[in-house]
């Protein structure tokens, strides 16, 4: 066994130049020990510390350096071995790095991921307050981070504040900008940062009047901006009441852009897109290659919503590409229907599946993955205002009207939406004939799928 002393937690270089040494002796995974300082490790084992400079070269993908720089910032004890298991296959198989559904990418994809949410954090929520000592004004700053990244967001506040005398605070470790030199000194307690001051006053009225109604998530930004740091940001006091009146607000913002120039609402709907692309609302996010968004003209008389993207699109970046929007581009075409006349989404925006092998395979939403999702279904047919909304499957159902529903019952039919007066439309997913075994049942069912679409088409065309 070996075992590999680290000087720090985030010691990047250190694990950097000890990995490139045990690769290129071929040293297994399973025989190295990663330790941080002296701590634990293994009493048989044969300890080192990362050499100085390594003679044997070889090269890897810029990608995996990348990745390994964020990883090494985690907090997950199993990093190092982690990165250092990446690193020795792809010495055999270079292409590894771009294989998404490999599950040792995406678990490591998923800690680079929580680490730069986390530094993101730091410098979003981060607040200073002033201080005097004997040397002036000095403006001090607490912060409790999940990860190693302290040192690494140094950079960022020196260019930020170049000109300030300030400390940053934290649990592990603290550091000092005098205006010339960063310096590092022991972790610290919140009670030895200051509390308010009179500059809070000025920021808060600041904040209020920037305030976004239309980008009030509460559930995310709980996940986004945690509690846990609502006492150190003095506009989080103001967050209740401008909460309170969001809803009206938004409202009235969107009507506004309706209203604007041209009714620009394809504006409107990229602005929701953008923000879509980083929905945090359920755990889904975490394993998905991306959020699959809807696609379509954003004033369609004719909307159908989905399930949920699949393997293909969740890999494309487009809803209905796979084997089910095959089917529902035949049956649009039957039906007489120009697919790009309409606008197509999904209930949920993330794929949902379970790992086999290297397959990925289609896992049912649940009824909170749903309910978080209704966020993005609501903008979409407010932005757009459909005549007629296709609810296309149960979960699709479920995301409309807000309840479960049998499709056997509902099916057929018109039906009118609870929250804004409009219609839907309920019927199959396109999913539900690819499992039909039988080649008439599959025959007829497809013929009936063809008719609902139809009547649902005639139905928007003349409203």
């Amino acid at each position: 066994m070996r075992t590999v002393i680290l000087a720090e937690p985030d010691d990047f270089t250190g694990w950097r130049d000890a990995a490139r040494a045990l690769a290129a002796e071929a040293v297994p995974p399973e025989q190295i020990i990663w330790q941080v300082g002296e701590a634990g490790g293994d009493l048989f084992a044969e300890a080192t510390t990362p050499p100085a400079s390594v003679s044997v070269a070889f090269s890897v993908p810029r990608a995996f350096v990348d990745l390994a720089r964020d990883v090494v910032l985690h907090s997950d004890a199993e990093r190092f071995a982690l990165l250092y298991t990446l690193l020795a296959r792809l010495r055999s198989e270079p292409g590894l790095i771009e294989d998404r559904a490999d599950p040792l990418i995406r678990r490591l994809d998923h800690l680079a991921g929580q680490v730069r949410r986390d530094i993101h954090k730091m410098r979003a929520f981060l607040r200073f307050r002033e201080v005097a000592d004997v040397e002036g004004p000095r403006f001090v700053a607490w912060f409790e981070p999940e990860h190693h990244i302290v040192r690494t967001n140094a950079a960022f506040f020196i260019d930020r504040f170049a000109a300030m005398r300030w400390s940053i605070l934290t649990p592990a470790l603290s550091i000092h900008w005098d205006g010339k030199t960063l310096s590092e000194g022991p972790g610290a307690q919140k009670g030895d940062a200051p509390g308010g001051d009179p500059v809070e006053d000025v920021w808060k009225t600041y904040y209020a009047s920037i305030f976004n109604p239309a980008r009030v998530k509460i559930g995310a930004m709980l996940k986004e901006m945690p509690k846990k740091y609502w006492k150190n940001m003095p506009e989080t006091a103001l967050v209740p009441g401008l909460i309170a009146t969001a809803q009206a607000r938004e409202s009235g913002m969107i009507e506004t852009a309706r209203a604007s120039i041209g009714g620009n609402i394809q504006v409107a709907w990229e602005a929701l897109r953008d923000e879509a692309a980083e929905c945090t609302r359920c755990p889904l996010y975490k394993d998905a290659t991306q959020t699959v968004f809807g696609e379509g003209p954003v004033d369609a008389v004719l909307m159908f919503v989905g399930e949920q993207p699949g393997d293909q699109e969740d890999l494309a970046d487009k809803p209905f590409v796979g084997p089910a929007g095959q089917i529902f581009d035949r049956a649009l075409a039957e039906a007489g229907i120009d697919r790009a006349s309409v606008y197509v989404t999904n209930a949920v925006k993330h794929f949902k599946f379970e790992q086999r092998g290297k397959r990925r395979i289609h896992s049912r939403p649940g009824a909170g993955e749903i309910e978080a999702c209704r966020w993005w279904i609501d903008q979409e047919r407010m932005l757009v205002k459909p005549r007629m909304t296709v609810a296309l499957g149960a979960t699709a159902a479920r995301a409309l009207f807000g309840r479960t529903m049998t499709i056997s019952h509902e099916r057929g039919r018109p039906m009118a939406l609870p929250d804004d007066g409009g219609e839907a439309w309920v019927t199959v997913h396109p999913s539900y004939l690819l499992r039909l075994p039988d080649a008439a049942a599959k025959k007829e069912a497809f013929a009936r799928f063809v008719e609902d679409l139809r009547m649902a088409g005639e139905r928007a065309a003349r409203k």
